[in-house]
């Protein structure tokens, strides 16, 4: 029973991985279309006189607008558009006003007014760059600010000239924009927040493949060979993706900020109440290598004192297997979840049947210090997985209303006719739990 649960698992997680890349790929090779259609649309202002008429070698700057600015994802694209637009704009507006100014004085005092109008703001808007919130969504409008300044000003042409040039360049980088926004937004948009949300929802089942990963390494584990032979598995893997997402979550919730509304996302969105689950999910992720790394001592006591453990334990990590799963799948379908009706009384009753079997100062004569050391740091970091999931669920319970989730009604009852009510500390055959949780009796209309 067990290798069959813990086979369906790997494959699971296998085909999800080969899904996600092969979307990926798909994502890819769109991508790398649009950006060549707009590529060729902003090269007939080039390859058509009529269009190169008005535009002369200013050309060049819509072309460098869409190498620039086109991005994988909407969001992405929009910001930087938007970025670059305000830069411009500001810069020369900024640099012609420094330019006329700097004409009117003439003499020495013309190369003196450019030089400090050059070091007040491009010291001003460098500071600014190193400001966290303006750094994080309009790093790239004050580096374009700078530049253009710097060009407009130093230019050394007549003021005229300045301002013709400003307005030449301004033009045909709103045209590369333009291209850029119809193509990402109305031809296959690739969004950030639905990479988000669904990347979002698919940890909770990375962390619980790792949780049953774990627990079953734990009870099947006979010698220190097999101990190294288990390592780096397919469930660690899981975990360490979930670890090593930190940056890629607010790389793509500032994307998501930018994007207009389309489907089930506002413009309010509360992207910032993802970053906070995703901070949590990262934590549940330390805490489960902890328990690998615990599981990979040699300190740890014989098998046939294991199996002691091992049906409350293996009561319990169902318990969490399932809570994580519901989470993941309220996520992903946007359906709003009670904390108090998936946690209690199902993982709270566990927690209470669970920690007092095992108490660190109880020490088995049959064991040695290790043995018992060993046992107390296992029960002890099942416990904060415990409380981690029962932060989570509290956590995607504030996401579904700050969201609007949809409300359903939701009711468990996959564990709790498991769970012995005159405290006998006895518990069912784990192949009818494995059995039941398969079945799906959760009800989620």
């Amino acid at each position: 029973m067990k290798g069959i649960v813990k086979g369906e698992n790997k494959n699971v997680f296998r085909s999800f991985v080969s899904s996600f890349l092969e979307e990926m790929k798909t994502k890819r090779v769109i991508h790398s279309i649009k950006v060549a259609l707009a590529l060729v649309l902003v090269s007939l202002l080039y390859l058509l006189n009529p269009l190169f008429k008005q535009v002369g070698e200013n050309a060049m700057w819509a072309i460098m607008t869409v190498v620039v600015v086109f991005e994988f994802y909407t969001g992405a694209t929009l910001g930087k558009g938007i970025n670059r637009g305000i830069g411009t704009v500001l810069g020369g507006g900024l640099g012609c006003l420094a330019a006329i100014l700097a004409d009117e004085i003439g003499g020495i005092g013309n190369h003196v007014t450019v030089g400090l109008s050059i070091f007040i703001f491009g010291a001003g808007a460098t500071y600014c760059r190193t400001i966290p919130r303006i750094k994080r969504r309009y790093d790239y409008g004050a580096m374009i600010f700078i530049l253009t300044f710097n060009l407009v000003v130093v230019s050394g042409i007549r003021a005229e000239k300045v301002v013709e040039l400003a307005r030449d360049r301004l033009a045909t980088i709103g045209m590369g924009f333009a291209i850029c926004m119809f193509i990402s937004l109305f031809i296959f948009p690739i969004w950030a927040s639905d990479e988000l949300h669904y990347s979002m929802a698919s940890r909770f089942s990375k962390l619980s493949t790792s949780i049953q990963g774990c627990l079953d390494e734990y009870f099947t584990i006979t010698s220190e060979k097999e101990n190294k032979q288990e390592i780096g598995g397919a469930y660690i893997q899981a975990c360490k993706a979930v670890l090593n997402s930190k940056s890629n979550d607010e790389a793509l919730a500032n994307f998501a900020k930018w994007e207009p509304w389309h489907g089930k996302f506002g413009l309010n969105y509360p992207w910032t109440k993802y970053l906070e689950i995703g901070e949590y999910l990262r934590d549940l992720g330390v805490l489960v290598l902890s328990l690998q790394q615990c599981i990979q001592s040699p300190k740890q006591p014989t098998s046939m004192q294991r199996q002691k453990m091992k049906e409350p334990c293996e009561i319990l990590m169902i318990s969490i297997v399932f809570i994580l799963k519901e989470l993941g799948e309220s996520t992903k379908k946007m359906d709003r979840c009670q904390a108090k009706n998936l946690l209690s009384p199902n993982l709270q009753s566990l927690k209470l049947q669970f920690t007092p079997q095992y108490p660190s100062s109880k020490i088995d004569g049959t064991l040695t210090s290790d043995e018992n050391l060993a046992i107390a740091s296992f029960n002890f970091l099942l416990m904060q997985i415990v409380e981690r999931v029962e932060i989570l669920a509290k956590k995607v319970e504030e996401l579904g209303e700050l969201a609007d989730f949809s409300s359903t009604k939701f009711e468990c009852k996959c564990i709790e006719k498991f769970i012995p009510r005159d405290g006998n500390t006895r518990q069912p055959p784990v192949a009818a739990v494995l059995a039941t949780k398969r079945s799906r009796s959760c009800v989620r209309p």
